[in-house]
């Protein structure tokens, strides 16, 4: 297919998930949806859009005008879902908070986004409390667990502070006013996504309703409607919200959804819901391939897993538990869906059982992936690093040098897109204009990862670094800047530098930091390595400290990092 005819059948399949909602609440109303396994909860479609209707109508009655944000912040799955479409319901922008944040993060993006409300659960009583007093904030709407539910938390000790105006979620959620209908375009803003800043604070992409179209465009011409997904993946996150949650309405696929992943529990849950499709990021894939090895590892109903970043390991992961299907690819907050590749782990062999089988049956698949062209790759055969597998048609694809020249293939520079037709990547880094021009130079979107294209002549691409300043850690994008900024507010540090090493476990990153402190005054490590548990999240803090007389500089004064990487990469001998 040309990319006009892909981008033709992506506008006609619905750019609004609203619309979709509206249309499988009609065609399908007694299909489950959403299935919460932490508290064996069923929503189907049509109950799902009366919940989500009826808190859009109280955030309208609570006084939220069209285009102002809403933040969600709880680690409650299915909240953050029904609050996510009420906020596009109400006409208001979907703005979640990482709930791992507190102190500076956290009080930096609620100043930032400057939301409406902000959706919570008394489990955040107390670090929203921290921060009362620097943030804007006044609204809270708060979602308050029964006694029987998985989240519930003492009222005792889930007060929050008096300067905050508390609503219940409740209320909002039995609201009987009127829905106004709001026409939504494509080109009207759904969501202020955060994401690492390298030289700054994170920046709030953001994305129209188009966008999310484009980004599960790619992702759902690999299922069908009796596909089940299962989402274990926080709903801050695209991955999470919009790569499986809202991806399931295209079509009207269920998810099982539950709050984060578990090694020890999710074979049984992927049991629990029958899924047949679901992501598996870095750190996941080696502990469940920890567990003693069982006769029964094939026998579950997992035919098409994406796996990002893609390990070495892929066929040997997909030949124990019987998954035909690997896909892989390259995606981003800002640019979407960049690169796909499907794997044919197990060729004529069948893995899943057919008792199990959802979706398109293997060589039907694999016809699928080739009439559309998409590339379907033998898992058999070892693939080179990095491998990423064909650019989106949609896009078009450019390797840059610091220039902004072309690189021929086999020379790693810059990977940047440029969208072939409107709507498909970001809007703008929001209220930083001065970064979006930065981004969007010479009219190509510049992501910031260095790549190349592969030199057989097949078109695929690999991906082969980040190009600095931040890394990957537990399926999190962490600043160099934010960890710099966290170690070096404690009153002893002068400076801070922070880099990558490869990590002991999966394919990411661990966090090494390099301190200098200030004159005549001492540190140990413990004492730095507390004050790092108390500012920030357990996926940034650093797993490699040493202390140094002065940290090594150009002569303009910018840290030479490679310098203090190749240092410890010696001394722990990874290198």
């Amino acid at each position: 297919m040309t990319p006009q005819a892909l981008f033709d059948d992506m506008v006609a399949q619905g750019d609004i998930v609203l619309d979709k909602l509206d249309e499988c609440a009609l065609r399908m109303p007694d299909k489950v949806y959403i299935y919460y396994g932490e508290d064996n909860i069923q929503l189907t479609f049509s109950e799902f859009k009366r919940r989500t209707d009826r808190m859009a109508a109280g955030l309208i009655e609570m006084g939220v005008q069209p285009g102002q944000s809403v933040s969600v912040l709880t680690r409650n799955s299915l909240v953050s879902a029904l609050a996510m479409y009420a906020i596009w319901r109400a006409g208001a922008v979907f703005a979640p908070v990482n709930f791992n944040f507190r102190g500076a993060l956290l009080q930096y993006q609620l100043n930032d986004t400057a939301p409406f409300a902000l959706i919570t659960d008394p489990s955040f009583a107390e670090i929203l409390n921290e921060i009362s007093a620097e943030v804007q904030l006044q609204r809270l709407i708060v979602h308050q667990p029964q006694a029987s539910d998985h989240d519930y938390v003492a009222t005792e000790n889930a007060t929050m502070a008096s300067r905050f105006e508390c609503t219940d979620l409740s209320r909002l959620q039995a609201c009987s006013a009127p829905l106004p209908q709001l026409v939504r375009s494509p080109f009207d803003i759904a969501n202020i996504v955060y994401t690492s800043g390298t030289t700054g604070p994170s920046k709030g992409v953001v994305q129209p309703f188009r966008w999310m179209n484009h980004y599960s465009y790619p992702l759902r011409m690999a299922t069908t409607a009796d596909d089940i997904l299962y989402c274990d993946l926080p709903m801050y996150h695209v991955g999470g919200a919009f790569a499986v949650v809202t991806k399931a309405i295209w079509l009207g696929n269920t998810v099982g959804l539950w709050d984060k992943f578990s090694p020890t529990k999710f074979w049984d849950r992927i049991a629990q819901c029958q899924a047949s499709c679901c992501i598996l990021l870095d750190v996941m894939i080696p502990w469940l391939m920890s567990a003693k090895p069982l006769a029964s590892d094939k026998a579950n109903s997992l035919n098409k897993v994406h796996m990002q970043p893609l390990p070495a390991t892929h066929n040997e992961v997909a030949t124990r538990f019987g998954i035909d299907f690997v896909s892989c690819g390259f995606g981003q907050t800002e640019s979407g869906v960049g690169f796909t590749g499907i794997i044919d782990e197990l060729g004529d062999v069948q893995g899943t059982p057919l008792s199990m089988w959802k979706g398109l049956h293997k060589k039907d698949y694999v016809a699928s992936c080739k009439s559309s062209g998409r590339l379907v790759v033998n898992g058999r055969e070892p693939l080179p690093k990095g491998f990423m597998g064909l650019p989106n048609p949609l896009l078009e694809v450019a390797i840059l040098d610091e220039d902004d020249n072309a690189c021929p293939p086999g020379v790693v520079g810059q990977l940047a897109f440029r969208p072939r037709f409107p709507g498909l990547l970001l809007d703008s880094y929001f209220r930083k204009p001065d970064a979006t021009i930065k981004v969007l130079r010479n009219c190509w979107f510049h992501t910031g990862d260095a790549c190349k294209e592969s030199t057989d002549g097949s078109g695929t691409y690999l991906f082969i670094d980040r190009m600095g300043g931040f890394f990957r850690v537990r399926g999190e994008n962490v600043s160099s800047y934010e960890v710099e900024f966290l170690i070096a507010s404690h009153p002893c540090v002068r400076a801070c530098a922070a880099v990558p090493l490869p990590a002991l476990v999966g394919d990411e990153d661990d966090i090494a930091v390099f301190v200098e402190l200030k004159e005549g005054l001492t540190l140990s490590e413990s004492q730095l390595l507390e004050h790092a548990i108390k500012v920030m999240p357990k996926f940034m803090q650093p797993k490699h400290i040493r202390f140094v007389t002065a940290l090594p500089v150009t002569p303009t004064n910018k840290i030479e990092k490679y310098k203090l990487k190749q240092l410890i990469l010696s001394e722990l001998k990874l290198n």
